[in-house]
This record gives structure tokens, sequence and C-alpha cells, in this order.
């Protein structure tokens, strides 16, 4: 048991979890979180407070942000936004077929040496940006790294609203990326079609990978069209819901569809098959 806090550090970001140490911030205040490249200042979108899990792998915030650091961090995203709009005009200009995804710029330290800015981009192949990488040295006065993304990488860094209605999952809990097939769909009772089970990036939607399971252990949940007994009387199974463990039944007497749990379903699925049918 111990303390956790989630900081952000881009507003709607992926939440980020840490431990608070001493400090108690509070949602609104402006902290420091230990990274590869030092201390970057991030916004508490989560108060410190006590959970069951045990805390000793996560980091420790490096301290509340001073006014020194909010200059830095200021700075900073000023840089990446010059960086930006200079990525997309040299794109244009070299004619490369490159959509800038996102910018990320590091203060040169005496050990480092001079600045750094890394430029992420998607394409639809390989591109020799060799030239690109000459001029936006020599424009943006540093080091100048560009590294192509991935279709899902691509939309975890650039965020959004799934066709659920709520923020990516890659782009807020999920960590890693794993393999997606069309059979998780159909196990799934989803419609084949590309529209409805692909996700902002344009591959299959990673949430039918870990919702799998769900549906996997299914197996004693009677199939469409088999006749079933339920309290509210007879009938045949129209849709099935693993998640929530129901069943939604049209009955015999009235034609009317109801929901029911699959506890409330007499028989099992061996029963099912072996009741005549009407």
């Amino acid at each position: 048991m111990g303390m956790l806090c989630a900081v952000s550090f881009n507003r709607y970001g992926r939440l980020y979890y840490l431990d608070p140490g001493e400090l108690r911030p509070q949602v609104g205040d402006k902290v420091l979180v230990p990274t590869d490249d030092g201390p970057e200042v991030a916004e508490c979108v989560w108060a410190a407070q006590w959970v069951a899990e045990d805390t000793a792998g996560f980091p420790r915030l490096a301290g509340l942000a001073q006014e020194d650091d909010l200059r830095r961090d200021e700075q900073l995203r000023r840089r990446k936004a010059d960086a930006k709009v200079a990525a997309k005009r040299l794109i244009r200009e070299h004619g490369l077929p490159m959509k800038v995804v996102a910018v990320d710029h590091v203060f040169g330290t005496s050990e480092s040496g001079s600045d750094r800015t890394t430029i992420y981009f998607t394409a639809p192949h390989r591109v020799d940006f060799r030239s690109l990488v000459r001029d936006l040295g020599a424009t943006l006065r540093c080091r100048v790294e560009l590294r192509q993304l991935s279709a899902r990488d691509s939309a975890r860094v650039q965020g959004g609203i799934g066709s659920c209605g709520r923020d990516l999952c890659c782009a807020t809990f999920l960590t890693d990326f794993e393999p997606v097939t069309i059979r998780m769909a159909k196990d799934q009772d989803l419609p084949l079609n590309p529209l409805r089970i692909s996700g902002a990036c344009g591959r299959l939607m990673c949430c039918l990978k870990y919702e799998h399971p769900l549906y996997a252990r299914s197996s004693d949940y009677p199939t469409t069209g088999q006749r079933v007994s339920t309290p509210e009387g007879e009938g045949r199974v129209v849709s099935r819901h693993p998640p929530s463990e129901t069943i939604t039944v049209r009955r015999h007497s009235d034609g009317a569809v109801s929901r029911c749990a699959l506890s409330d379903v007499c028989g099992s699925r061996q029963a099912y098959e072996d009741r005549p049918s009407t």
C-alpha cells in the first residue's frame, strides 16, 4: 500500500502515475517529473491519494515546479512550435510525402552538448530526408533527428476520440500494442465492416484484443437462435452480451424482447441443443 498521483504533460494527454513521496500535489499543480533528459514540467490531474497496490516500482516526483522551471517549460514549448512550423515549410519546399506528427526538443547540457530536436512524422513509404535534415539543422541551429512512426504510434502521439466517444486507448492507458486479428471481431459478433471495427489509425481497434478473453470464455452461452427458458418464459436468443454476462431473448408468448442474466437461463448449452424446436 502506498500513495500515487497522476500527471500529464499535455492537456488530455496520457496519464503517468508517480509516487509523490513527501509531496502532496493537488489537481492543477505543476510538478517536476524525472525523465531520461532531466526533470520536465507536468500538470497534476489526480491528487495524491492512498492506493491498495504496491507503489515501490513507481518513479518518484522530483518536486514542485518553480518559476525558473515554468519559464524553461514555456521556452521549450515555443521551440517546439517553431520547429514544427519550420519542418512543415521545408517539407513542402522539398516536395516530400511526409506529415509532421509531433516535435520534441531537448536543451543542451554540459554533458550532451548542443540542443536536440526530434521530429516525428508519418509517410506512405520510406523517405530520403537527408537534404531535409541539413536544411532543418541550418534553420533551427541545433542537431535534428527525424523518426518515422507507424499508423498506430501516430494515433498514440496525436490522441483523439474513438468511435465509443472516449479518448483513444493507445493515448491514455495502453502501454504496448498487441496483434489484433479479424477472428477476434468474429468471436465478438461484430460486423466485418472495416469502418465499424477500425480505429482512428485505420487498423483494427485495440479493444478487440483486450476484450477478447471475455468472449473466448463464452462457450457456455447459448448461441443466437437457440431456444431457452427464462424466468419470464421461453423464447429464443437474439444476442449475447459476455461483458455483462447477459443475453437478449425474444419471448414466444408475446414477441417481447428482454435481457436476462445468464445465471437465470435454465439448463446447459447441451440442454438447449437437445430441446425440440417449435
